[in-house]
């Protein structure tokens, strides 16, 4: 097992990350009750929930950075980094940067949103009348229905490509016209409308790359020329950026990445030119002023990167909770804004409520950090106590090996994409998030649940079912 996150390195990284408005005993209370009460997102019933402490978590799950912002109250509460940025490194403090992933998003929606309201893009115009360096494929699809920005940020276009790997240090990085292409060296497949434009939820990285483009195209700036001044610059966010790749000196400080087992990526953080998709670096202080800012605007108060009017509209669900930018979630009617974010040894989670003025941020740079981050966002939720993130309570039914085996395979949730269900041994695990084998318990004959997140798969017979995700639920079936 490697050493790089040993606790006694752990507390001393805590130690010298603490922010002056974290002075209060108060706010030492509540810092204490959430890295010392992490909770699982499903108990067994018959077995007491664990609370688990975020130093062991994150030895456990090979993280060895976190940086967290909570937000109470329209103000950053607390603000800590935890670990090291790498093996020998120096401590992750809340101004370390990170890649966030899929969080880029948000952010590249306001900016196109912020030129929506300068009038140099429109939210309902056929993209191809501002795209000038690479035109969207037509097809009966766009003939019919032509793809806009509105739908783009919402992913509703129809478009494909859901995500991108990246490009690793020293292989040839791609200009976005080959992403959007799928030509050489991009290693992803052109991006394309295959389904009726407006016509359902399909997450789409490459809709979003179709965005930075349009925005690139509109302005005749770079896209993190674009961003800075739309965006960093206006609320402050003076470490973030959407540089691909960093600079050199900036690179060194960043806190590195690292597999689900906790073995550094080989040349250290991956190159995206999809920046718009999955292209930010930011710090949890940073992205928690962006959090705070949208709920300002949210709100009704003037002042901010968006008008309340468009902040309203970016946060008012177009198809399945999803507005633009962001997803709206909520057991109560008490909502959230909500964005996680997944790149090669990067996860994080963003989300804020405008009503309360609470919100959480959580970057981490390891590649089991979607477990970590939400098993953070239930503690800080008891904490503050937020009506969401609620422990969920199951129960195991007896079920032998044998009678389990027939669903091991391989399935595709439209959308989503594929996840794996193998046997390891007298049970079951599922790979639904690349790198993570989380254990399948059985509830019934033919379905089973997970503990690390509120998730279940049913099936209808071996090769078909349906998994529950939360709110969301959607239909799967048996590719190999």
């Amino acid at each position: 097992m490697r050493t790089l996150w040993k606790t006694p390195l752990l507390a001393v990284a805590c130690a010298l990350s603490t922010p002056v408005w974290a002075a209060s005993p108060t706010v030492e209370q509540r810092v204490q009750a959430v890295t010392s009460g992490l909770l699982p997102a499903v108990s067994v019933k018959g077995q007491p929930p664990t609370k688990r402490a975020l130093l062991d978590e994150m030895a456990v799950l090979h993280v060895p950075g976190v940086s967290i912002a909570v937000i109470h109250d329209g103000k950053i509460d607390w603000a800590r980094g935890f670990g090291v940025t790498r093996e020998g490194g120096a401590p992750v403090t809340a101004d370390t940067l990170f890649q966030a992933g899929s969080v880029s998003k948000p952010i590249a929606a306001v900016a196109a949103l912020a030129l929506v309201q300068d009038g140099r893009l429109s939210l309902d115009t056929d993209v191809n009348k501002t795209l000038k360096s690479w035109t969207l494929p037509t097809n009966a699809f766009t003939a019919t229905t032509p793809v806009t920005l509105r739908a783009l940020l919402s992913h509703t276009a129809g478009t494909t490509v859901h995500g991108f790997a990246g490009y690793a240090a020293g292989t040839p990085v791609p200009t976005l016209p080959q992403v959007l292409s799928g030509t050489t060296p991009a290693n992803s497949d052109p991006v394309v409308v295959d389904q009726a434009v407006g016509g359902a939820y399909r997450y789409s990285g490459g809709g979003y790359s179709i965005a930075q483009q349009m925005m690139i195209d509109a302005t005749g700036q770079t896209f993190p020329a674009i961003v800075r001044d739309k965006v960093f610059g206006p609320i402050k966010m003076t470490r973030s950026s959407e540089d691909q790749p960093l600079d050199a000196a900036r690179l060194a400080a960043v806190a590195q990445p690292y597999d689900s087992k906790g073995v550094a990526i080989a040349g250290g953080p991956h190159v995206y030119p999809e920046m718009a998709a999955a292209g930010l670096w930011t710090t949890a202080s940073d992205l928690a002023r962006f959090v705070i800012d949208l709920q300002e605007a949210a709100q009704g108060r003037p002042g901010h990167v968006l008008t309340p009017e468009t902040a309203k509209m970016m946060m008012t669900p177009v198809k399945d909770g999803y507005g633009l930018g962001v997803s709206i979630q909520g057991a109560t009617t008490a909502k959230y804004f909500y964005h996680n974010g997944s790149n090669a040894g990067y996860k994080a989670l963003m989300l804020g409520y405008p009503g309360s003025g609470d919100g959480l941020v959580v970057l981490t740079s390891g590649d089991q950090g979607f477990g970590l981050s939400e098993q953070i966002a239930r503690a800080v939720a008891a904490e503050y106590g937020w009506p969401d993130y609620r422990l969920v309570e199951r129960a195991v039914v007896p079920l032998a090996i044998a009678d389990q085996e027939k669903f091991v395979g391989t399935f595709a949730i439209k959308g989503p994409g594929d996840f794996t269900i193998r046997r390891d041994g007298d049970r079951l695990v599922a790979e639904i998030w690349k790198g993570v084998d989380d254990p399948l318990l059985p509830d019934s004959a033919a379905s089973f649940f997970i503990t690390s997140k509120d998730l279940r798969l049913a099936f209808s017979d071996a090769d078909h079912g349906t998994v529950t995700v939360g709110d969301y639920t959607g239909q799967f079936e048996r590719v190999k």
